[in-house]
């Protein structure tokens, strides 16, 4: 390959590197004389030649559509052409590595350091997507970073047209699952808002070591599934980065921020302008949003922002209703205000327009409730379930009263014992972790720990956000198998038996 002309202009000169999507070579365009990386799109195993020639077309539609692209953070497409039968792309040759190696040879990033560089591909995004381009595989791979810090995204829609990290013909699921956003992996098409979940679940991955719903190397159906349930551990060291990526985790894609909005948020992360943000639904998080008629959102990219945003990064809702043995996403919430400028970013935890059931949220104060308060209220809280469940809705703040009393019901609908295992302890000024046993209707155990966050209304604690952070399932027994010795067949062998006196009976 090296020294292989394609196109009649462009040069190969070394190979990069490789992925499931194909080869990357550094080569020369010998017309305008300069190095650009080549990528030999890999078409999907099993395909027919009418199914390779619709894939061929894909390729050559999405790297066009690629190409009108124009931005400092996305790797631009200059041409594509064929070569022995092969689509292929040629990009702008960037020296860097890509967000994946950097973990792997580093390690987890620090939460300022992460922030920065997701600003940078979230300006891409948000970019992108006013132009009417949605990404599709957003993922450490595919975010490149050079020598300074300068983030560029790579592969804007080609991994749509190879069919990559999708279930192909033959009913394998080819790619990766771990960076996908959960509407995705239940079979929707992608949108702007499932780049947005899968930059975050990249951010998470760079700041845990980890991807939010794990690996998957060895079995992707797995992760698969935990991405369609949103089932994901809140990250651990993401610091200020926390109510960021509970926002953009969110498993309502309608619920999530923009693009352009992450992008302010993450620059204030990286800016130390949310410190604030370090424990996750404490009182300090929970600043109300300061708003200026002068202030002005502004974006490095052509996307200006309206005038005093309210940006709503509220985390995921308790998901109720179904089967009470999925994982249950627990809702991490809290306010943040970030200044911009004269204006301000804002976290919000309520809806803009609360469900018709929520019922009115109570005002909390900033004052700290005493270690017993905390204790005592956890404790309480956890004897009135499942029982007496509308008693245990009026012990919730705010936060969770965003989710409705009706789906607040409906997560306890299937749950028939509810025992605290462990005590209620403080772990910090406003946090309680206790340990419960939760028996469902079909005989399921699930054991967990959680970790309750708690303000005061009026001298009373509420339950203001529930984590779990620990979970252990385990499902009954199946009943006996039934005796298939019935009474003909004991009647069978009966007839065969002798008397008392040796004479058949």
């Amino acid at each position: 390959m090296t020294g292989d002309l394609l196109a009649g202009r462009y040069r190969l000169h070394s190979r990069l590197g490789a992925g499931a999507m194909g080869e990357v070579w550094l080569a020369m365009d010998e017309r305008l004389q300069r190095p650009v990386a080549v990528k030999q799109v890999r078409l999907g195993a099993g395909l027919g030649s009418a199914e390779e020639e619709q894939a061929r077309q894909r390729i050559a539609r999405e790297g066009r559509i690629a190409a009108r692209l124009r931005h400092p953070h996305v790797v631009t497409v200059h041409d594509v052409v064929e070569h022995d039968g092969r689509p292929v792309l040629v990009m702008e040759y960037v020296s860097s590595r890509s967000l994946a190696a950097l973990v792997t040879e580093q390690g987890p990033l620090a939460p300022a350091t992460a922030a920065r560089l997701g600003a940078q591909a979230a300006s891409a995004l948000a970019a992108a997507h006013v132009a009417g381009i949605v990404h599709r595989d957003v993922k450490p791979a595919n975010i490149l970073v050079d020598d300074d810090g300068t983030v560029k995204i790579a592969d804007f829609g080609i991994s749509h047209a190879v069919g990559d990290a999708s279930i192909t013909k033959a009913g394998v699921l080819a790619g990766t699952p771990a960076f996908l956003a959960p509407e995705v992996a239940r079979g929707d098409d992608p949108t702007a808002a499932s780049d947005v979940f899968s930059l975050g679940s990249t951010l998470y991955a760079a700041v845990e070591g980890m991807p939010p719903f794990g690996a998957g190397v060895d079995n992707p159906i797995a992760v698969l599934h935990r991405v369609a349930a949103a089932d994901f551990p809140p990250p651990r060291l993401a610091g200020p980065l926390t109510p960021v990526l509970m926002a953009v985790l969110c498993a309502d894609p309608d619920r999530r921020p923009t693009a352009e909005q992450v992008t302010d948020a993450l620059r204030a992360v990286a800016e130390n302008r949310a410190a604030a943000l370090s424990t996750v639904g404490s009182t300090a998080a929970r600043t109300q949003p300061v708003t200026s008629p002068d202030a002005a959102t502004v974006l490095a990219t052509p996307v200006p922002a309206p005038p005093g945003t309210r940006v709503d990064l509220r985390p995921a809702p308790i998901i109720g209703g179904g089967s009470a043995r999925r994982r249950w996403v627990a809702p991490l919430a809290g306010l943040l205000a970030v200044g911009l400028g004269a204006g301000a970013f804002a976290l919000a935890t309520a809806p803009s327009t609360p469900p018709s059931d929520a019922g009115s949220a109570p005002a909390t104060t900033t004052a700290v409730p005493d270690p017993a308060t905390l204790t005592g209220a956890v404790s309480e809280y956890f004897a009135l379930l499942p029982d007496r469940v509308d008693e245990a809705w009026l012990r919730l703040g705010p936060a969770l009263r965003t989710q409705g009393q009706t789906v607040y019901r409906n997560r306890w609908s299937d749950v028939t014992d509810v025992v605290v295992t462990t005590p209620p302890v403080v772990t910090s000024a406003t946090a309680v972790t206790v340990g419960v046993r939760l028996t469902l209707a079909d005989g399921t155990v699930v054991q967990e720990t959680r970790v309750l966050d708690l303000v005061l209304d009026n001298g009373t604690a509420l339950i203001n956000a529930d984590s779990i952070v620990d979970s252990a399932t385990s499902t009954p027994p199946p009943p006996p198998a039934p005796d298939h010795k019935g009474r003909g067949e004991e009647n069978k062998k009966g007839s065969g038996k002798k008397g008392k006196d040796g004479e058949d009976g």
